[in-house]
């Protein structure tokens, strides 16, 4: 079988990309470095596929040669990649059981949502008792000035990452009451940053309201929003304030079981 073959019920599967993980694999506890030769006779490949591979693997850092004995070790980069994967880990085991009390205590919608760029992406979602006119899928994107965790995330941003990923975008327009000028958007945020909560009053569906708070990890590192998202009539400018209070609290209790111990 060559580098990019496949097995007949795998035919989607690239053979290359399979062998290139099959060297990854290779290393463990007990082998930490390896040589060409030792790895083309562990996987079965020739000499000149597996140099190419490894050769490939290094500069993109997933492995690094020793100098000295020209062996390869597993390299910075797959560190960085487990280290980011955990960090997903410990936000769904730390939100999942405050977010299933928060949608009990308040009975609307529930999510948690990281920052893409300039999208909030929602990596956990709790549905509404209610039927609400929105769709929040696991993996769904929106503009995070549409969104209260949106705005949670960008006002935690340095100022001048926030203003270099800002220059030159457009802030497009869901309903009349999205906010769409820069000054204005800054102008909220600041004032998100200096209270601690975020809301949305149909900035992103006419007739809904959310209010957001950050997560924070263990260096005080804002690293998502939880956020309770509700019809207007339910939430509104009166009744606001319980939702915003059991919001920041959840966020409190979950930046806790992150490993968070400053005052939220």
């Amino acid at each position: 079988m060559t580098s990019e073959s496949t097995p007949s019920g795998s035919r989607t599967l690239l053979g290359s990309v399979r062998n290139a993980a099959r060297v990854l694999r290779a290393f463990s506890h007990a082998d930490q470095e390896l040589g060409v030769s030792e790895l083309a006779r562990r996987l079965g490949l020739s000499k000149s596929t597996t140099h190419r591979l490894v050769a490939t693997l290094e500069a993109e850092r997933l492995l690094e040669q020793d100098p000295r004995t020209g062996k390869y070790r597993l390299g910075l980069a797959l560190y960085e990649l487990g280290t980011t994967v955990a960090e997903h880990v410990d936000l769904h085991q730390a939100s999942l059981p405050v977010l299933t009390t928060l949608r009990h205590q308040t009975g609307e919608m529930v999510h948690v949502a990281v920052l893409d760029g300039l999208e909030a992406v929602y990596v956990e979602r709790l549905e509404s008792h209610y039927m609400l006119p929105v769709f929040r899928r696991v993996g769904h994107r929106l503009p995070a000035h549409w969104t209260s965790s949106g705005k949670v995330l960008l006002a935690a941003l340095p100022r001048p990452e926030l203003e270099r990923r800002l220059k030159g975008i457009a802030l497009d327009a869901r309903t009349s009451h999205t906010i769409t000028d820069h000054a204005a958007l800054l102008r909220e945020l600041d004032e998100v940053a200096r209270r601690g909560w975020a809301s949305n009053v149909q900035e992103g569906e006419l007739g809904i309201t959310s209010v957001g708070a950050p997560l924070r990890g263990a260096d005080g590192t804002v690293i998502a929003a939880v956020t309770v998202v509700g019809s207007s009539d339910r939430m509104n400018a009166e009744s606001l304030r319980p939702y915003r209070v059991a919001v920041q609290e959840a966020a409190a209790v979950i930046s806790r079981r992150l490993g968070y111990r400053g005052r939220h």
